[in-house]
């Protein structure tokens, strides 16, 4: 394996492991969605802000956030810290992460709007696998029953996936982007639009600890190893990782606070997982290599869908 891509991997996989307490820590906070995006945004903002100003202060470099590639990376941050924890706030956080875990598909997706790329048939086919698990893991225990709370919980997963997605691709295609102020500013203002509608008097409702934690840790060292293992390996590789989340996360809710996911939420991840798997491992196979675009420039595009 090349060495750019194995860091690359191995920044990803340190991510993904870092964000699985993520879930957990939002449901012991007991704060609505509007309450823990403020605190979440507000916090993480200013780490990546601090940690730029202690470390790099270039601000000839800034001026590249106010090109398209680095609006969009505010805009996908800014999306992603807005969508999740709205989603965890409403639907168990199995669904939610399932939800999440369509991002390789959201990034096939994306190549072919943005960059006129491809569709194949083998993501089509893994598109409808998946909303398909989506689909069971949101109906109720009659299979006939939609839940309206867990299908808008879905909803805000899918464009957490997309917003990643958009991220990822982002920092792949443009790698001179500022990263620190590009994903601080996004998480600024999802901030400061959640302490705006909650009002500074409700923001200190709940367990304030165990949200500043996750503000303040968690999400700043996730989000900064997997938006840095995007500039060093293919986005595949990255989504690859995060299964782990999808995986972890639930079982971390599931062992400190009993939120046992239901068997139509298992056999909808089980489907999902299994239709991930099989996407991400067509082009390890058919390549013969461990990795694929191991010998891609970190400036290179990104791959079309397999």
């Amino acid at each position: 394996m090349p060495q750019t891509s194995s860091r690359g991997i191995l920044l990803a996989a340190f991510g993904a492991l870092a964000l699985t307490p993520d879930a957990l820590l939002m449901r012991l906070s007991e704060m609505d969605g509007l309450q823990m995006l403020g605190w979440r945004g507000l916090c993480t903002g200013l780490v990546f802000w601090a940690a730029w100003l202690l470390t790099t202060q270039d601000w000839s470099s800034l001026r590249r956030l106010a090109s398209p590639a680095g609006l969009v990376l505010v805009l996908a941050h800014f999306s992603n810290a807005l969508l999740f924890p709205l989603g965890i706030a409403l639907a168990p956080v199995a669904i939610v992460l399932i939800a999440v875990a369509c991002m390789p598909v959201c990034a096939a997706l994306l190549s072919r709007l943005v960059l006129g790329e491809p569709t194949s048939r083998a993501t089509w086919l893994t598109i409808a696998a998946v909303l398909t698990g989506i689909a069971i893991a949101v109906t109720g225990s009659d299979g006939m029953t939609l839940n309206g709370d867990a299908l808008l919980g879905a909803a805000c997963g899918l464009g957490v996936a997309m917003s990643l997605a958009t991220t990822f691709v982002t920092l792949r295609r443009t790698p001179d982007l500022p990263l620190l102020p590009g994903l601080g500013t996004g998480a600024l203002l999802a901030g400061l639009a959640g302490l705006y509608v909650t009002g500074p008097a409700r923001m200190i409702d709940g367990n304030v600890s165990a949200i500043v934690l996750t503000g303040l840790v968690i999400l700043p060292v996730s989000f900064f190893a997997l938006s840095s293992a995007s500039r060093h390996t293919l986005a595949a590789n990255v989504s690859l990782m995060m299964l782990l989340e999808t995986v972890l996360g639930p079982i971390w809710v599931w062992a400190f606070l009993d939120e046992a996911p239901t068997a139509r939420t298992l056999a909808g991840a089980a489907l999902v997982l299994t239709a991930l798997a099989i996407y991400l491992a067509r082009p390890l196979v058919s390549s013969g290599v461990k990795y694929p675009g191991g010998s891609r420039g970190r400036g290179a595009a990104p791959p079309s869908a397999p």
